[in-house]
């Protein structure tokens, strides 16, 4: 039997999402102020390559990476997936990565894309994406707890697989939360 539901399809976000924090007063200082060899040194998130991988599988290969960044940042963006052999070792094809310059503009890509899904660790880029892409996931620690009741907190790669899951009957139904 034919649905006309959607494919599932993933977004995830790059900085201190794919890319492991290294914060000081709040910035990240190896991508914003720091060279791109401090860049490349800057660690994968905990977990984060035994995770993905999975998802892309279970995604069958529609994961796209959305993030917002300038231009100095998309280079040393792209030095390190490259360096760190990202679309290799997680299955993503090097052509599904978005970049653009303010956040709610990642709501432009996941419509365009069809996004269901998006893994991003802040709550007001997950907020631009409500009534848009069903289900809205908050990743890592959190300063202050998130006040949107449709987002599900991601605490850590290691929480994805079972937070992330679609069952064959479920994947293209929108979650409960959605509007």
């Amino acid at each position: 039997m034919k649905t006309n539901h959607p494919l599932p399809k993933l977004g995830i976000d790059i900085g201190r999402v794919l890319i492991a924090p290294e914060e000081v007063d709040g910035a990240d200082t190896s991508f914003i102020g720091g060279s791109l060899a401090d860049a490349l040194k800057t660690p994968p998130y905990e977990s984060m390559f035994d995770a993905v991988a999975p998802l892309v599988e279970k995604f069958e290969g529609r994961v796209w990476l959305v993030s917002k960044c300038g231009p100095s940042v998309q280079a040393k963006s792209r030095a390190w997936l490259q360096h760190h052999r990202f679309f290799g070792r997680t299955g993503i094809a090097p052509a599904n990565l978005r970049f653009c310059l303010q956040r709610p503009q990642k709501a432009d890509h996941c419509r365009e894309l069809g996004i269901t899904h998006f893994i991003d660790d802040r709550s007001d880029v997950l907020h631009h994406l409500e009534g848009l892409v069903p289900n809205r996931y908050l990743f890592g620690p959190q300063r202050k707890p998130a006040t949107d009741a449709g987002l599900v907190l991601l605490p850590a790669w290691k929480d994805a697989a079972a937070l992330v899951a679609l069952e064959p009957e479920d994947a293209s139904r929108p979650a409960p939360h959605s509007a």
